[in-house]
């Protein structure tokens, strides 16, 4: 059948409005689509949600993990110890139960316990020295560095050279050790880990070693739980630097004999009138003094 003009212009006029209606339809179920999607788009957020959820468990998680692993890790290193350890730990916690139960007070006025440190450093060293131990009183000095700065600290120390095969053991003393891990801030993960170090502590330098490592690293921690600096005298490097710089040993004797209660009354002062008098007084008037009395 022959297509005239005319007809072939009817057809061409129907293909092209097929198109655009076509289009036009395609471009509705686009806006519709993409309408159902923006109306959906709750749903998008949902999943956004859920999975920014789950990277939250997760992290919870390892958090928990990582208490738990602190918590572990303390208590094994508690629990380790030695007979020397043991022996001198003993004589320590006696001598400041002793100091404690007295309420002796020194030269200070202040209660030797709670109040005067060095009072209570120097007493407890001595009656180590007392009960046969090399005992000292160390105090550490360290330089400022790029990482922390200086200072100085004073705690006690044993040395004990009773077995040659094992050459000298130093254990370190610290009378405040839970005291010096404390922070004002800090989260209650850390203040539970704190909590479980014991007040007095007595060690070798390899579990010191390890306690502030696991301590510091607690620290670094809740200071990045809670988006706060750490100060340079919380790194592990300052803490180390306290009780295992080099330090200057200085043997005590006890400021009380053992058992001897009561106050440390501080010494006499020499009134500087009454020296003078005496010197300037001739002997011969003592002499005569003493003849007619």
């Amino acid at each position: 059948m022959a297509t005239t003009p005319a007809t072939a212009q009817q057809l061409l006029a129907a293909s092209f409005s097929g198109m655009v209606f076509g289009f036009l339809e395609d471009g509705q179920e686009f806006r519709e689509s993409y309408s159902s999607s923006s109306d959906g788009s709750q749903e998008n957020e949902a999943f956004l949600l859920d999975e920014e959820e789950e990277e939250d468990g997760d992290q919870e998680e390892k958090d928990r993990r990582f208490w738990e692993n602190q918590h572990q890790l303390l208590q094994a290193i508690l629990c380790r110890t030695n007979s020397l350890e043991t022996r001198i730990r003993s004589v320590t916690k006696e001598a400041v139960k002793e100091i404690n139960r007295e309420g002796t007070e020194c030269g200070c006025g202040k209660r030797m316990a709670s109040g005067c440190r060095s009072c209570l450093v120097r007493e407890v060293s001595g009656r180590l020295c007392n009960a046969g131990y090399n005992s000292a009183i160390c105090k550490s000095k360290w330089r400022s560095s790029p990482d922390i700065p200086s200072g100085e600290h004073t705690f006690i120390d044993v040395v004990d050279s009773s077995n040659p095969k094992k050459g000298e053991v130093r254990v370190i003393i610290e009378l405040n050790f839970r005291a010096e891990f404390e922070m004002a801030r800090a989260s209650n993960e850390y203040n539970n880990l704190v909590n479980r170090l014991p007040e007095v502590f007595v060690g070798k330098v390899e579990r010191l070693q390890n306690l502030i490592k696991i301590l510091c690293s607690a620290a670094k921690k809740c200071m990045k739980e809670k988006k706060m600096h750490m100060g340079p005298w919380r790194k592990q490097k300052y803490m180390q630097a306290k009780w295992l710089s080099p330090c200057k040993r200085t043997t005590s004797t006890p400021l009380l004999s053992v058992g001897n209660s009561g106050r440390l009354r501080p010494k006499p002062k020499e009134s500087m009138l009454t020296v003078d008098l005496l010197e300037m007084l001739p002997n011969s008037f003592c002499i005569t003094a003493v003849e007619v009395v």
